[in-house]
């Protein structure tokens, strides 16, 4: 499939997507604690997207039934929304694609549920500074190798594992558009990066060295192979002249 680029005028429009996802996010920092359920969570999902004009991308999308993928310790992602209610260092992660006017931006965020163990938070910090780190490769020239490279980096600094089967992805009317944008790589390999390019760049560790996972028999969940913790931390970004641009910040 081709890749898509787009305008600064339709970059616009995502980047409006993306307003009402960010402030989502932080509306759910708001309410994670000890005794809410990952169902609350997404019911409050869906109401907040109707009042801003949006809807959850997810929800439907190939059988997917709910408005965010939910995803507790050692889920990794696509974890369904359930009524178990958050303990008391827990690790959640809320995954939401935001539709608005035809128009997708995509971001997932990982959740201390109260005081968190040591592994727990040290985890969470150097997964979002990788992040940061890939996200400062996506410019113009460069390749998604140089992101996955830098992420990758990090990962092995910080004795993490990466969650290599699942990729960040182009993005604009449908979720996922080409190119892939692993979270490990080479420098200088990959597809090349240039103007109008939107993308998703989200990199999902693990507490344990290798980053292994298991698919459940639902077909959605994936969960650690060997039951340690994971989080991811995602946005959505675009190319830009001026460096890259954060439509989910």
């Amino acid at each position: 499939m081709e890749i898509r680029l787009k305008s600064k005028e339709e970059i616009g429009y995502m980047r409006e997507a993306g307003r009402i996802l960010s402030a989502c996010h932080r509306e759910i920092a708001r309410r994670i604690a000890p005794g809410v359920t990952p169902l609350q969570i997404d019911a409050f999902v869906e109401e907040y997207l109707a009042k801003h004009g949006a809807v959850p991308e997810q929800k439907g999308y190939r059988g997917f039934p709910f408005a965010t993928c939910s995803s507790v310790n050692d889920v990794v992602c696509h974890g369904f929304p359930n009524d178990v209610p958050l303990s008391e260092g827990d690790v959640v992660t809320i995954d939401i694609v935001v539709n608005k006017d035809g128009w997708l931006a995509d971001s997932g965020w990982s959740y201390g549920v109260g005081k968190l163990g040591r592994p727990q938070q040290r985890l969470m910090l150097r997964t979002e500074q990788a992040l940061y780190a890939g996200i400062d490769q996506a410019r113009i020239g460069h390749t998604t190798g140089d992101i996955g490279h830098a992420i990758e980096k990090a990962a092995k600094k910080g004795r993490f594992g990466v969650v290599k089967p699942l990729v960040g992805h182009g993005i604009g009317r449908r979720l996922h558009e080409p190119p892939d944008v692993p979270s490990y790589g080479r420098r200088g390999e990959g597809v090349r990066l240039v103007e109008g390019m939107v993308i998703t760049v989200e990199p999902i560790f693990t507490l344990g060295s290798t980053g292994a996972v298991l698919w459940e028999d639902d077909g959605w969940t994936i969960r650690t192979a060997d039951g340690t913790c994971g989080v991811q931390f995602e946005h959505t970004v675009a190319i830009t002249p001026e460096g890259p641009f954060i439509i989910t910040a």
